[in-house]
């Protein structure tokens, strides 16, 4: 949670006193309105109920779903709190993405990531841009428990980082919209595009802790082709039987090919030896 400044603190105080409500609660409040860009909050907190979701227009929902006093005061209180980020916003808010953050002992929330903003109720991050600056202004961020990403549309890239340098992966042609994280087990981070719910480790790593990552080789699909010459005799001039023979030959000479192929591929796996390899390869070409 960003740290308030002198004017956001004074701020908290007087909207505590004025809706019964504690400077913790308000606080919360405060930061949950500023990540939904002034415009909604999720917020998480026992004062307000639990969890609920408030917009600018008139839509609250709170937990318990009848108590109108309830919602008349996250209303008026997100209303008012919204119009005070209003006149303290320095830079314009931009667009953002969902993202997860932890909220203390109150569990999970939802919080959209504000872009390049700055707010005058708060004082400034001096992490604010943790990615690198030749990828330019990111067109989403958020965070997640101990988690940032940074978005960059145009580019194709995603930077993330949980404190120290950041990963820039390569997002390919996925539209990102939202990011999640499996609790327990490894953890692992993924991603909602166009194409549904995709694991992060399914991206290529650009670069790793500020080290460039080479993109790693194609695989190799087309098969070599060895150039044979087969002799084809004209007609009448070779006997029946001799032409059976060569044929059979031929057969049995590319089918001892075809097993040193394999015995090849055996040895480099190392299901085989060298040497098993080799008086294998001897008495196969013994027969041809």
């Amino acid at each position: 949670m960003a740290n308030l400044s002198p004017s956001g603190a004074q701020l908290v105080q007087d909207l505590s006193q004025r809706y019964g409500v504690s400077t913790d609660a308000v606080t919360h409040m405060l930061q949950a309105v500023y990540n939904g860009n002034g415009s909604m909050a999720q917020f998480s907190h026992p004062e307000f109920g639990g969890s609920g979701q408030w917009m600018s227009g008139g839509m609250t929902m709170v937990s318990d779903l009848f108590n109108t006093n309830l919602k008349n005061l996250v209303n008026n209180l997100c209303s008012e709190i919204s119009n005070s980020l209003a006149n303290h916003q320095t830079t314009p808010f931009s667009g953002s993405f969902q993202s997860q953050s932890q909220n203390g002992s109150y569990g999970q929330s939802q919080a959209a990531g504000q872009i390049g903003s700055a707010n005058s109720l708060f004082v400034p991050d001096p992490t604010g841009n943790w990615w690198p600056q030749d990828l330019g202004t990111p067109s989403a961020i958020g965070s997640q428990n101990n988690t940032r990403y940074a978005y960059f549309a145009n580019s194709h890239r995603l930077a993330v980082t949980t404190g120290g340098q950041p990963w820039i992966y390569d997002t390919l042609d996925h539209q990102i919209g939202g990011f999640g994280q499996q609790q327990g087990g490894g953890q692992s981070i993924t991603f909602t595009s166009q194409y549904g719910t995709v694991n992060l480790s399914t991206l290529p790593v650009v670069s790793r802790d500020g080290v460039a990552v080479p993109p790693a080789p194609k695989p190799n699909t087309q098969l070599p082709v060895a150039a044979t010459a087969v002799a084809i005799p004209a007609a009448n001039t070779m006997p029946l039987e001799s032409s059976v023979n060569a044929t059979m030959n031929q057969k049995s000479g590319e089918d001892i090919i075809a097993t040193l192929e394999r015995l090849g591929g055996l040895m480099d796996k190392g299901y085989i030896t060298k040497a098993e390899f080799e008086t294998k390869k001897s008495e196969l070409l013994g027969r041809i």
